[in-house]
């Protein structure tokens, strides 16, 4: 009977020998690095926690290592400090986290936009005023006092003008008469309004009855136009900076119950708008 031949071994080491050289290269690493550990410059180290405290302040004190000096080749002894560490990561020495020290410099942040936007709000109303000043004195010196009101909030300047003044009952076709008082605006125009110039036509509360217009919204809008369409032709101003709009009765500024009250609430209001 013949024999069954026997297998050569296989070339090179035993398998089991990469898998002892792999386990004893990680052991020698493990103990170069528990070495390299043991043999900190403390000085150089607590100078490191100082830097990183001041800078970040990520730690409880930046003048010690972790547990006061001792060194961390004390091996297991340390995990009770070192978890200290890690729990106070983020907190100040008062026990504020960098959440809350962010929630505090948000709301200084925010206190003080609001400081600046009501200074802000101070410096374009005295602007205002001073240029409402200086328009008035124009008017004053045009004899149109009695038709044209000045007034001014720190968002605009504004000339106000009677609707009985510019146009007849029910209408918005400027009278002739009425011309000469939108040159003169148009020349108090040109020398002051550096920004975007407003139109609004304003009505009383009285229904219109009219074949050409339906209510007095759109009687508003008309005489808005009209006045949009003068100051185009007659005014040295970049039409880009013009807009108009009708706000009907919508917008009051006297009773509607008496005549005095409808008479002022007919008006055509041009605004000098504050730049933005």
């Amino acid at each position: 009977m013949a024999k069954r031949r026997q297998e050569d071994p296989p070339a090179g080491s035993p398998a089991w020998m990469s898998t002892f050289s792999d386990l004893m290269n990680l052991l020698l690493c493990f103990f170069v690095l528990l070495f390299s550990m043991s043999t900190v410059d403390e000085a150089k180290y607590n100078a490191l926690v100082a830097a990183m405290n001041n800078t970040f302040s990520i730690f409880e004190s930046g003048a010690t290592a972790i547990g006061e000096g001792i060194l961390i080749s004390n091996g297991v002894s340390q995990l009770h400090e070192l978890d200290k560490y890690i729990n106070s990561t983020g907190k100040l020495d008062d026990g504020e986290t960098n959440e809350d020290k962010l929630d505090k410099f948000q709301g200084t942040l925010e206190e003080q936009l609001e400081e600046y936007e009501e200074q802000l709000e101070e410096i374009k109303l005295q602007e205002n005023e001073n240029l409402a000043e200086l328009i008035e004195e124009a008017v004053a010196e045009s004899n149109m006092s009695d038709q044209i009101e000045v007034s001014f909030t720190a968002q605009y300047v504004q000339l106000t003008m009677k609707g009985a003044l510019l146009f007849d009952s029910g209408s918005a076709q400027i009278k002739a008469e009425s011309e000469r008082v939108l040159d003169k605006v148009s020349v108090i125009l040109e020398r002051y309004a550096e920004s975007e110039i407003e139109i609004a036509g304003h009505t009383d509360n009285v229904p219109i009855s009219s074949s050409r217009y339906a209510d007095n919204e759109e009687l508003s809008s008309d005489r808005a136009l009209s006045v949009f369409y003068y100051l185009m032709e007659h005014c040295k101003v970049d039409p880009v900076r013009f807009k108009h709009s009708g706000m009907g009765e919508r917008l009051p500024v006297a009773d509607n119950a008496t005549e005095e009250g409808r008479t002022r609430n007919r008006r055509v209001e041009i605004r000098i708008l504050s730049p933005a």
